[in-house]
């Protein structure tokens, strides 16, 4: 069961690598096929795991400011005070992916970057295929709704 576990979050690992590509590439203007699409970087600037680090460790930073309180007030300020975390942590990786040219930039996300390491694995070429057809149905639907 094990081995099992661990075979099918490598699995997983590798199809958020194919994602990364696969935004890298379009966003690039590169034609979506596997070949050209597995030439690109793994790593995407505004990728989730980012966002989930950032907002943690704006989290961690908040709350410890706030110091210690009665049980009631320190529910209350995680229910107020994460939605506005998160929009913080938002706004701050958009900016960093339209800064990315900075060298303070790069040394902020730097943190990310290697989160990203540890979440996603180089694709193979099925995987590819997988994320371009996602990615292009995605597309397609966002053009309807439009």
């Amino acid at each position: 069961m094990g081995h099992q576990l661990h075979a099918d979050v490598k699995r997983l690992f590798m199809y958020h690598g194919a994602e990364h590509k696969t935004i890298n590439a379009f966003e690039a203007g590169a034609e979506l096929t596997p070949e050209v699409v597995a030439k690109y970087p793994i790593e995407h600037a505004r990728c989730g795991t980012a966002f989930l680090l950032t907002l943690v460790l704006l989290s961690i930073l908040i709350f410890t400011a706030l110091g210690p309180m009665p049980i009631v007030w320190r529910l209350l300020t995680r229910v107020l005070f994460i939605p506005i975390l998160a929009g913080i942590a938002i706004e701050y990786i958009r900016w960093t992916a339209n800064h990315l040219d900075s060298p303070f930039v790069q040394m902020l996300i730097k943190p990310n970057l290697a989160l990203q390491h540890l979440t996603t694995s180089t694709p193979d070429n099925s995987m590819l295929e997988v994320a371009i057809a996602s990615f292009q149905s995605m597309r397609k639907a966002e053009q309807e709704a439009a």
